[in-house]
C-alpha cells in the first residue's frame, strides 16, 4: 500500500465527479470520513470550479468553515463568513477576444461576477449547467457589452463533448500562455488567467493553514485537477478519471458511487 511521506495534514478535495455525482448527494461513508479526519485536527478545504454558491452548501454538509477554493483558484472564499479572500480576474482583453470569438462561433458563453452567473440566453446549455450547479443565471442582453471593461473570474463556454474537445485545443492555440484554459467536464471549456490553475491555490489554502504541501492530500477526478494532484504531497485520482489523469496521480480509488474519497481518506490520511 502507498503511503505519504509524512503525516496528511491538510486533504483537499474536488467536487463535482469526486465528493458527489451526478446526483449531487454527498454520500454518509464521504461525509463521516471527512468529519473524522477533521476531528483528527486535518484541514479540509474544497478545491473546485464551482462559484461560491454553488460550493458552499456542499462544504457545510462536510462541515467546512475554513477556506475554499472556486473557480479553479481564481476566486477563494471562506466558508463561514462568505468573504472573498482572494480573486484573480480574467484580462480585459482576453474576455472581450474570447467572447467575440465565441460569438463569432456560435459557441454558447457564460461569465461570472460577484459570486454571480451571467448568460445571453436560457437553452439547452444553460440547463445543461444549471442541473449541476443549481445556481439560478442571471439574463442580460449581451456579455461582450457588460464584461468589455468589468472583470470576470472565468468564462465557460458550453457544447456537447466533442466539439467542446476541439474548441479547447483551438483556445489554447490562439491564447497561448495568455490564458489558462481548463476542462472540468466533457462538456465545458473554461478559461481563467494563467497565473490560476487548482495547484496554485491549493499552496495559497495550504500557507494559510501553515502547512507544507508535502503534508498534504488531494482527490480529483477531471483534466482540471492535475495540477492539483501534481502539486499535492499525494495527488490521488478517482477510478472514473481520464487516462491523464490516473497518469498524473500516485494512487487510485474507487469511483463516485464506491465512495472513492472515503477510501483515499481511510487509507492514506486517517490514523
Amino acid at each position: 500500500m502507498i503511503r505519504p511521506a509524512v503525516a496528511v495534514r491538510l486533504i483537499a478535495l474536488d467536487l463535482d465527479g469526486t465528493v458527489i455525482g451526478a446526483d449531487l448527494i454527498v454520500r454518509e461513508r464521504v461525509r463521516q470520513s471527512v468529519i473524522r479526519a477533521q476531528a483528527q485536527g486535518i484541514a479540509v478545504t474544497i478545491v473546485t470550479g464551482r462559484m461560491f454558491a454553488a460550493a458552499a452548501p456542499f462544504a457545510r454538509t462536510l462541515g467546512i468553515s475554513g477556506p475554499i477554493v472556486c473557480y479553479q483558484g481564481a476566486g477563494i472564499f471562506d466558508v463561514a463568513s462568505g468573504a472573498l479572500v482572494q480573486q484573480t480576474p480574467l484580462a480585459q482583453d482576453v474576455t472581450r477576444e474570447v467572447l467575440a470569438k465565441a460569438e463569432a462561433d456560435d459557441f454558447y458563453a457564460q461569465c461570472y461576477a460577484d459570486d454571480t452567473l451571467y448568460v445571453e440566453a436560457n437553452n439547452r446549455f444553460t440547463k445543461k449547467y444549471f442541473d449541476l450547479s443549481q445556481v439560478e443565471p442571471v439574463l442580460i442582453p449581451s456579455l461582450g457589452e457588460k464584461f468589455a471593461t468589468e472583470p470576470t473570474l472565468k468564462i465557460v463556454l458550453v457544447d456537447d463533448a466533442e466539439r467542446a474537445t476541439a474548441y479547447a485545443e483551438t483556445l489554447k492555440t490562439l491564447l497561448g500562455r495568455r490564458a489558462y484554459v481548463t476542462r472540468s467536464h466533457p462538456d465545458f471549456v473554461e478559461v481563467l488567467d494563467p497565473g490560476v490553475d487548482k495547484g496554485r491555490a491549493l499552496a495559497f489554502v495550504a500557507a494559510h493553514y501553515g502547512v507544507p504541501l508535502d503534508a498534504t492530500l488531494a482527490v480529483g477526478d477531471s483534466w482540471n485537477d492535475m495540477p492539483l494532484l501534481s502539486a499535492a504531497g499525494m495527488g490521488i485520482a478517482m477510478g472514473s478519471a481520464p487516462p491523464e489523469v490516473l497518469a498524473r496521480a500516485d494512487a487510485v480509488v474507487a469511483d463516485v458511487a464506491h465512495d472513492g474519497v472515503a477510501e483515499a481518506i481511510e487509507r492514506f490520511a486517517l490514523a
